[in-house]
């Protein structure tokens, strides 16, 4: 029988020291948790009788608001000799060609409980593996996505599971091989089978985003009907954006216009909608997203690791753009990574330091990152939030002597998964001293699911 609202039972998080927004942590911090939600927080010095302690700095849950699970097999596979994003891509093609919806399901388990124990409580998984070899559909249209949410609850984590459009290979190209999996006949069947997949009412936690997968994928008439599709539903938007300047060149020949300005004539440009990556854009570019009310979302550690470039991310939130972060494939999975490279590449792009300050780090990795996937009231610790919060410890070699006027720098600058050791969603805890409470042994289910793959060694 379900717990009525009134018995819901209350829990004290006692927290040593938490962000609670602003450039300083405050000590001292009781948070009462109601089921799934945040109902007080207080600052009084002492623990209250009976209250659960978070030593060290609690953060509210960070968000991942850009993953793709299956490039998790692809980690060191794709490091030797020369190449680029294009040569990687080759080698992605030939993960996404072995997985089955019950291989999907092991290894993004694996993956989403390798985000829990370093301190992600919410994932964005842009989805674009949609169908069988050779674009055969299984029974159940939506067999890949459905994995993907088992394995996010079987994880303990939040999933948002963003449905992509993917339509040619390029513009006016049909899909071969691979690429076979990840189309629909057209626009109207991917809205069909989107609809089947967003049949869930909002409060069940199958939370629904929609994408397009990038202006090369979908054309311009297209990308109208998902735009559509997604303000019809109030759901997010998701597009990959100008991430290497050949997509540019190639959608500049075939329409005459940048894939931004193609994005604003469609009407996806607008509150709700997030460009993901946007390396390479000209000023009129980033004057357009800043101006549009669309996120950004960066995912630093994958653009370094393909060889994308730098983006204008310094730009892009001067001109209104909030920026969110996402580990996309995963080349690490590591939130404070994603957060102090927002800083430091603008440092080697600009040979300047302090770009950035730590608050602005942690809120585009933690409130921004919630809003780009739909909720506006995560990723915050205040009373009605989520009761999703992240401890870490201060006694590890990394972080030892921080001082508390630093604590913020220290995490944002310092801080590594190793040191998150408690993690809490919807106020479950997932992960207790380290250790994830729903998956024995994450380094051992990763090494199983990504040998089930039998990947090819180049």
């Amino acid at each position: 029988m379900a717990t009525s609202a009134s018995t819901t039972p209350l829990v004290d998080y006692y927290c040593d020291y938490a962000w609670l927004g602003g450039d300083t942590a405050t000590s001292g911090v009781t948070l009462r948790v109601k089921g799934t939600r945040i109902e007080a927080v207080t600052v009084a010095g002492h623990p209250p009788a009976g209250a659960r302690h978070l030593a060290g700095l609690t953060l509210p849950g960070l968000a991942n608001a850009h993953s793709h699970a299956f490039h998790r097999a692809l980690r060191g596979r794709a490091e030797r000799g020369q190449g680029d994003f294009w040569t990687w891509r080759d080698l992605m093609y030939s993960a996404a060609a072995v997985l089955t919806p019950e291989l999907y399901f092991a290894l993004a388990r694996a993956v989403y409980a390798e985000m829990a124990l370093a301190g992600f409580t919410v994932v964005g998984e842009f989805h674009y593996l949609h169908h069988g070899p050779g674009g055969a559909r299984y029974d159940d249209a939506n067999a890949m996505g459905r994995a993907l949410r088992e394995a996010g609850r079987a994880a303990g984590v939040k999933l948002v599971l963003i449905d992509a459009c993917y339509l040619e290979a390029g513009p006016g190209r049909p899909l071969e091989g691979a690429q076979l999996r990840f189309g629909d006949e057209d626009v109207e069947a991917w809205a069909e089978r989107a609809a089947a997949l967003a049949g869930a009412p909002r409060d069940s936690g199958e939370l629904m985003g929609a994408a397009v997968h990038s202006l090369r994928a979908v054309p311009p008439a297209a990308v109208c009907r998902v735009a559509e599709w997604a303000q019809e539903r109030s759901v997010p938007l998701h597009f990959h954006c100008s991430e290497q300047p050949a997509e540019n060149l190639e959608v500049l020949a075939a329409y005459g216009a940048t894939p931004v300005a193609l994005l604003g004539e469609a009407g996806a440009l607008r509150q709700g909608s997030v460009a993901v990556h946007a390396t390479h854009l000209c000023n009129k570019d980033v004057k357009a997203l800043g101006q549009s009310g669309a996120g950004v979302c960066m995912c630093p550690t994958t653009e370094r690791d393909l060889a994308d470039g730098i983006g204008p991310a310094r730009r892009l939130l001067a001109l209104g753009a909030p920026l969110s972060l996402g580990s996309d494939s995963h080349a690490v999975v590591n939130p404070f990574e994603e957060m102090r490279a927002l800083e430091v590449d603008e440092r080697l792009a600009t040979h300047q330091r302090g770009h950035f300050s730590a608050a602005q780090l942690l809120e585009a990795a933690t409130s921004a990152g919630y809003r780009a996937l739909g909720d506006p009231a995560g990723g915050r610790l205040r009373p009605g939030a989520p009761a999703d919060f992240v401890a870490l410890s201060l006694d590890g070699p990394g972080l030892a002597g921080t001082t508390e006027e630093f604590l913020l720098e220290g995490a944002v600058f310092a801080a590594a998964p190793s040191d998150v050791t408690g993690v809490v969603v919807e106020g479950r805890p997932v992960v207790e001293d380290g250790r994830h409470l729903l998956v024995d042994d994450v380094a051992g289910v990763l090494r199983s699911a990504i040998g089930a793959m039998a990947l090819p060694l180049s």
